[in-house]
């Protein structure tokens, strides 16, 4: 059962602002009571199409969406125009593996939706641009987001995040995080556009201030302001320190830094065996060395500062009177911190020592995932603009095909459009309800004659 939210923020005027508009990618719904059926629906369906090159796409789609009752062996097919589509319905038709084809099988009641917003690190140059010239709704919730930054940065986050000239600006901290919340933002409202409400949210360190603003905990105005300052505040801290990913339990790693007394700190717990340390140069040199020399794989972050780590903490008192003055209120949708990787109590969001210590403090997203698992949450959904979370997430879990962890985009050589088309298409055969007619616009055909 998911979650009818009401009242959800958005701009003035909101995604219908758009108009009627659709998809620029296609999603072509089968199902069937078996694996056997569900390929022999396809290989009909196939086959009928192909014989009639004169029916919309779009049209297809909505008639199969909406005129047929969705069985538990499902998938979906996306692409650009009629010959993707068919070609990838023939390659379900014989059971073959491609891409841009989504399978899934849904047995009793749906399990939840859970949005996942990543944090700094996971931003790239261009991200968001092909979305922007393809999907309106995107286009208009980026404009509008942005134009809020804007009042805050030395420069327009658009131009910064879609420089031509590379990502060298976009990984200065003060430009980085507030391009991942516009991204973030946009994305949410393309997937509330689709008739998707999740049922929790978690956010990775700034992440958690994205989910803060979607959840309708913090406006536009005042959650715009924060992330702003905060990355302004990070960006101009002396530069220095490192930060390296051991693939090793926290355990192990705390043990290690109480015997050398380092002055070393866990940044984030990313899995049961994997941890990301912080703080000074030659402190994190000696611990990587010690844990290399025991086996453990080393991996040194491109950072410019050692964040989550003391080096934060002359910013803090400022971020704290920044947090002070925003108008926290009871978010719509329920939050799971990964401060404490539980279930955030709402009042907590109006501590400015929440937000000081979510700054500061280890990144707990093994145990958040865990918590969202135990929620009954079987689709992770990543709003940003890679699959930096979804590769993460399966680790945090007993069983890694327990649930399925969705990125909404993703990086080169997938389209952007195709991506988002590709994430619907995951949840569709997930058994989450897509608002088909918006997704494809309203005026498209239904009830079309379609094999059964």
């Amino acid at each position: 059962m998911h979650v009818a939210l009401e009242g959800m923020p958005s701009g003035e005027d909101g995604p219908d602002a758009v108009g009627d508009v659709r998809s620029s990618e296609v999603i072509w719904s089968v199902s069937a009571r078996t694996e056997s059926g569900l390929r022999a629906r396809a290989k009909r369906l196939a086959g009928f199409l192909a014989d009639r090159p004169d029916l919309d796409p779009v049209d297809v789609a909505v008639s199969l969406a909406t005129a047929r009752t969705a069985f538990e062996h499902r998938a979906a097919v996306v692409g650009a125009d009629r010959v993707e589509l068919l070609d990838r319905l023939g390659a379900l038709a014989e059971g073959r593996s491609v891409p841009g084809v989504a399978r899934g099988l849904v047995t009793g009641s749906p399990g939840r939706v859970a949005y996942l917003f990543p944090g700094q690190g996971s931003q790239r140059s261009g991200m968001g641009r092909e979305l922007a010239a393809a999907d309106p709704v995107f286009a208009a919730a980026l404009d509008e987001v942005c134009a809020e930054l804007d009042r805050h940065t030395a420069l327009p986050v658009k131009q910064v995040m879609w420089a031509e000239s590379g990502a060298a600006l976009l990984d200065h901290t003060e430009y980085a995080q507030p391009a991942l919340f516009a991204v973030g933002v946009a994305l949410f409202r393309v997937l509330e556009h689709a008739g998707i409400r999740p049922d929790l949210m978690a956010g990775y360190s700034l992440g958690e201030l994205t989910a803060a603003h979607v959840a309708g905990a913090l406006s536009l105005s005042d959650a715009a302001r924060l992330v702003a300052v905060r990355g302004r505040l990070m960006q101009g801290l002396p530069e220095g320190g490192a930060m390296v990913a051991v693939r090793v339990g926290e355990d192990e790693v705390r043990a290690l830094l109480a015997e050398t007394a380092s002055a070393v700190e866990i940044a984030a717990v990313n899995g049961p065996r994997a941890v990301v340390l912080s703080g000074p140069r030659d402190g994190v040199a000696e611990i990587a060395a010690a844990l290399s020399g025991r086996g453990c794989t080393v991996t040194h972050l491109r950072v410019s500062h050692p964040f989550h780590s003391a080096a934060l903490d002359p910013v803090l008192p400022e971020f704290a009177g920044a947090v002070e003055t925003a108008g926290f209120t009871a978010p719509r949708v329920g939050i799971v911190s990964t401060v404490t990787g539980a279930h955030l109590v709402p009042e907590r969001l109006r501590e400015p020592g929440y937000w000081v210590r979510q700054a500061r403090e280890t990144v707990r997203f093994e145990a958040a995932v865990r918590t969202l698992r135990a929620a009954g949450v079987t689709a992770f959904v990543e709003l940003g603009p890679n699959g930096a979370l979804t590769a993460m997430g399966p680790e945090c879990l007993p069983e890694p095909d327990e649930a399925r962890f969705i990125p909404v985009l993703r990086r080169a050589p997938h389209p952007e459009p195709n991506a988002v088309a590709l994430a619907l298409a995951a949840l569709h055969t997930d058994g989450v309800d897509l608002d088909w007619e918006t997704l494809f616009g309203r005026t498209a055909k239904r009830g079309l004659q379609l094999p059964t």
